[in-house]
């Protein structure tokens, strides 16, 4: 049996859209080495370990939260050791006054607003002046819905449609494994694209037949997730041309970074 190729040998730079920072001091290392065994140039890192993950998938199905921030200066310092391979996300939390995150905005490049972590829901006044900072700061809106009221995809098109200048980005390819009702829901709203991370490749292929592939973005969820499950997911959609602006192209757009030589 052959090896097999790496996918940057015949697909060009992928950019990950959606890592996040474990905790330890050793994380950035580890995940900078997974990058490089999956053929992955940059990633969009943003701070995970916000609490243990028997609580979050607790707080998933029960309900729940924490008030804390999450780590974005720990962040930051990967960053900066990257060598420009990781670009930072900023966390924001909604119990926190927006000017926190107005201030540290400059020093990233979008940011994260989460219902799971922080309890607040998409469609509370509080997420909504974040937005407003995001729209100020030049950054997309990376959020992950929830079966929860205020918090469902439908909240998030009622935001993003009060926002039409604010990128948003639904992560995780929505809410659970096959949700083709979230890709038709946000179809018609411009100003939101889809990451691709933990859905069926259904609904990817769903997505970039839908919303085409301007509006579609390759994210592993790594460390959490392999990034090489994610990869060969896509693989499979046999997406030809569409491959450089879903592994990349789009993700560099959304940034406000330069296309690669």
């Amino acid at each position: 049996m052959s090896a097999r190729i790496p996918v940057t040998a015949v697909c060009g730079p992928v950019l990950d859209f959606h890592v996040r920072l474990a905790p330890g001091a050793r994380a950035p290392g580890r995940l900078l080495a997974t990058m490089d065994e999956c053929g992955i140039g940059r990633a969009v890192l943003c701070a995970g370990g916000t609490m243990p993950l028997e609580q979050l998938s607790r707080f998933l199905v029960e309900g729940g939260h924490i008030e804390s921030d999450a780590d974005n200066d720990a962040v930051l310092r990967a960053c900066a050791a990257s060598n420009g391979r990781l670009i930072p996300s900023y966390f924001a939390n909604p119990h926190r006054d927006p000017e926190h995150y107005r201030k540290a905005a400059a020093d990233f490049r979008a940011v994260e607003i989460s219902p799971a972590v922080h309890g607040v829901p998409l469609a509370d006044p509080r997420t909504a002046r974040l937005v407003e900072v995001a729209g100020e700061a030049g950054h997309s809106v990376y959020t992950v819905c929830l079966e929860r009221p205020g918090s469902t995809v439908a909240d998030l098109v009622a935001l993003a449609s009060r926002h039409p200048r604010v990128p948003f980005v639904l992560g995780h390819a929505g809410i659970g494994n096959i949700d083709l009702y979230a890709v038709e829901r946000i179809a018609p709203l411009a100003n939101v694209s889809l990451e691709t991370s933990g859905g069926y490749t259904c609904v990817a292929r769903a997505a970039v037949d839908r919303l085409g592939a301007d509006r579609v973005l390759f994210g592993s969820e790594a460390p959490l997730q392999h990034p090489e499950v994610e990869l060969a997911k896509l693989r499979c959609l046999r997406l030809g041309d569409d491959w450089q602006k879903i592994h990349g192209g789009n993700a560099r757009r959304l940034l406000g970074l330069e296309e690669p030589e």
